[in-house]
């Protein structure tokens, strides 16, 4: 008998996905966005699909002029894997590189996302330059190292040394320091919530005052039935999620409620959230990163943790791919909201 169930596709933002996909495919003859992925021979395909496909995606848009990016050469931490230095790119507009003054100098750490495997700072440098431009806040970009070349904890040990020099070096950056807020979106919220975690172990003064976490990848135990009727929906898809964390933890430690596998790669097995700052979540209903936000918001709340979460219904992982939509223009006004409160 087959299983009964409400899912569904939000019926705007399928439409304008659609469009946008139908219109790609006529200009380069590929298939669109909602069409069936092939699956991997290795990580290095995913790699490669989901660099082009995002690539595309970021520059379809205009890049604000106002916006400039300026990289900040610094040294590896120990624990990355190999030696040398690593790029922290500051993005904002000439009036944000000015002096500080009273009551301004908020700023964001951002971590892109990619699966733990994929993906830069250069990519994502679209989309990061326009939300600063509609956010009104500086962003500081964080190149961390891809698995699986540079598994755990290479990613956020990296992020926390960037995070680590911003707070040390935020008047020279014209930024406060009581007013950091680190951002992530999907591998990279699992790599911000876990850089949030070494800063409360390691009492970065003055700690961390919020984090924003996008469709956070959190947990490498996600586990679905193959009859799950998520399964149809998804974008990032169970087959992917299985390849990103093998990576990044071990395929003999991925999913093993018994392996070694630090909170800091993983930070839904984290046994205490307490002492962690402000947290804001979003999620789609569609995503299979929806179960594991939920119980990571839930658990934040329970050890008193000021929780902001949002379920968006009928969209999968990376929505904004359907930008236009009315649920994609509500996610992006909250998550400025988010950030510009503190």
């Amino acid at each position: 008998m087959q299983q009964k169930h409400g899912l569904r596709y939000d019926a705007e933002w399928l439409r304008v996905v659609t469009a946008k996909a139908d219109e790609a495919a006529a200009q380069s003859g590929d298939a669109g966005t909602l069409a069936v992925k092939p699956e991997w021979e290795d990580v290095f395909e995913l790699r490669a699909f989901s660099e082009s496909m995002l690539g595309a995606m970021f520059r379809a848009a205009p890049y604000p002029e106002e916006v400039t990016e300026t990289k900040i050469e610094l040294a590896r931490p120990d624990g990355t894997g190999e030696g040398g230095t690593f790029t922290l790119s500051r993005f904002a507009t000439a009036e944000q590189r000015g002096e500080l003054r009273e009551g301004e100098g908020l700023r964001s750490a951002n971590i892109h996302g990619g699966g733990f495997i994929c993906c830069n700072v250069e990519i994502f440098a679209p989309e990061i330059a326009r939300s600063v431009a509609s956010q009104g806040v500086q962003h500081f970009a964080v190149d961390y190292p891809n698995a699986p070349e540079h598994p755990a904890p290479a990613a956020v040990n990296t992020c926390y040394a960037a995070l680590e020099w911003l707070s040390a070096h935020a008047r020279e950056m014209h930024i406060d320091p009581s007013r950091i807020v680190v951002v992530g979106d999907s591998a990279g919220g699992g790599i911000a919530a876990g850089t949030v975690l070494m800063a409360r172990d390691k009492g970065l003064d003055p700690p961390v005052a919020k984090q924003v976490l996008i469709y956070p990848m959190l947990d490498d135990r996600t586990h679905y039935p193959d009859d799950w009727p998520g399964r149809t929906f998804l974008t990032w898809k169970a087959e992917d999620n299985v390849m990103g964390w093998s990576a990044y933890v071990g395929e003999d430690k991925r999913g093993r409620e018994e392996a070694d596998v630090s909170y800091y790669a993983a930070p839904a097995r984290a046994e205490s959230l307490e002492g962690l700052p402000s947290t804001y979540i979003d999620v789609g209903g569609l995503d299979l990163f929806r179960d594991e936000n939920i119980r990571f918001a839930q658990r934040l709340a329970e050890a008193h943790v000021e929780v902001e979460f949002h379920l968006y219904p009928g969209v999968p992982h990376g929505f904004e791919s359907g930008l236009g939509a009315w649920v994609v223009g509500r996610a992006r006004e909250n998550r400025i909201r988010a950030i510009q409160v503190v």
